[in-house]
């Protein structure tokens, strides 16, 4: 393993029934620190089950994922969790937290047994509420908000835990276009500071700008795997999602194209 690679994943296998198929089949991926990675795929290609095995969630049949130099079973939980979030697509609240008080559960990792919160720690928290837009909220009940807010605040409560690798399960559905540009910059921003995102999205056009590195998916398998610029060609994508697409440039943009008529 390179020492410049904060995550390696070799060989992964996975399914949910070992009888049954492979959800996840002969994987790879590397990602660098304060490197941006996006999963594409459609849905059933396995990119929620990589995130989940890659937070130790989910234990694959085979193949080795390291982190920070490190096996990833060889991590207790509570040190894996100040190593490593996930800001997932769904989160089921069973208590009527405030935004103010889920949001600080980001720092739970890093409190001792029954040790309370500091005011460095309201800090982070408050501070992550601001950066996206939310401090409006801070005395709302969670249980309230609109599926776009609730989002938002799952990604709040992820950067309060201050974490080196930040995993986002499809960060940018159900959003307008103001909390994507939000989002994007959010993205950018822990790529300068050396923290390293690795997001899932269905949505080809916005990796551009955002993502250094991309890999496809289909079946479980990597179709591609690279450089975005690279891996972002009409054959690639047309061959993930089983539809033509077409990747147009427009003043050096690129752009995909659906052109299957459905």
């Amino acid at each position: 393993m390179s020492e410049q690679d904060l995550l390696r994943v070799e060989n992964l296998r996975f399914s949910y029934d070992r009888e049954g198929k492979r959800v996840l089949d002969g994987l790879s991926l590397r990602l660098g620190r304060g490197e941006v990675a996006a999963i594409l795929g459609p849905n059933g290609a396995g990119k929620t089950t990589l995130l989940h095995a890659l937070l130790g969630i989910l234990k694959p049949q085979s193949g080795q994922i390291w982190l920070a130099g490190r096996e990833l079973e060889s991590y207790r939980r509570h040190e894996l969790s100040r190593l490593v979030g996930l800001a997932p697509q769904i989160e089921h609240v069973p208590f009527d937290y405030s935004v103010e008080e889920y949001v600080l559960m980001g720092r739970a990792p890093h409190l001792g047994m029954l040790e309370l919160p500091t005011q460095e720690d309201m800090r982070l928290a408050l501070q992550a509420l601001d950066e996206l837009g939310l401090l409006g909220l801070r005395g709302r009940s969670f249980l309230e908000l609109s599926g776009g807010e609730r989002q938002m605040v799952v990604l709040a409560r992820t950067l309060t835990q201050q974490v080196p690798l930040l995993l986002m399960d499809e960060p940018l559905a159900h959003l307008d276009l103001s909390n994507k540009g939000r989002i994007l910059s959010v993205i950018r921003r822990l790529s300068a500071a050396g923290i390293a995102v690795l997001f899932t999205t269905h949505e080809p056009d916005m990796v551009h700008g955002v993502a250094q590195r991309v890999v496809l998916m289909r079946q479980g398998r990597v179709i591609a795997s690279g450089p975005t610029e690279t891996v972002m060609t009409s054959e690639a994508l047309s061959q993930t999602y089983g539809v033509t697409i077409r990747v147009l440039k427009v003043e050096g943009v690129s752009l995909e194209r659906l052109e299957a008529l459905l």
